[in-house]
């Protein structure tokens, strides 16, 4: 797409500081990183989301993401991880290129991902489930 940020970094065309690449995906380090070592998974095709991506390429982008954090645990500089992945602007998404962020975590750090859970009665979580059950199917 010739007006997608991502997919002219993906491809080169915009400089970014590299740490892994391959024939479909580059790994980049985010520049507005939420702790240091913060990395982003890009696909060089594009795909929008989650929605719009091919499997294949799915499963080898959460497969960089799994080897791109051994490598930030390894290096000390993570303790763990967070894999996150946003689709849509309600869910978080800036920027409409498939990307996943591989987050280093430190004890102390100051990263939040926190979430209020919702309460849901029995009859509730009966109805989420049957309507899941119902469209996977």
């Amino acid at each position: 797409m010739s007006d997608c940020i991502f997919c002219k970094i993906a491809a080169g065309e915009i400089p970014s500081n590299t740490v892994y690449e391959n024939e479909n995906l580059r790994v980049i380090l985010d520049i507005s990183p939420a702790n240091p070592g913060h990395c982003l998974v890009l696909p060089k095709s594009h795909a929008g989301n989650i929605f719009e991506i091919e499997e294949n390429l799915l499963k080898e982008a959460f497969a960089a993401a799994k080897k791109t954090a051994s490598a930030l645990k390894l290096s000390g500089l993570a303790d763990g991880v967070n894999i996150l992945q946003n689709n849509g602007e309600i869910a978080g998404q800036t920027v409409n290129h498939f990307h996943i962020h591989v987050i280093p975590r430190k004890e102390g750090d100051k990263v939040t991902l926190k979430h209020e859970g919702v309460k849901l009665s029995s009859e509730e979580m009966d109805h989420v489930g049957e309507a899941v059950k119902k469209a996977l199917n």
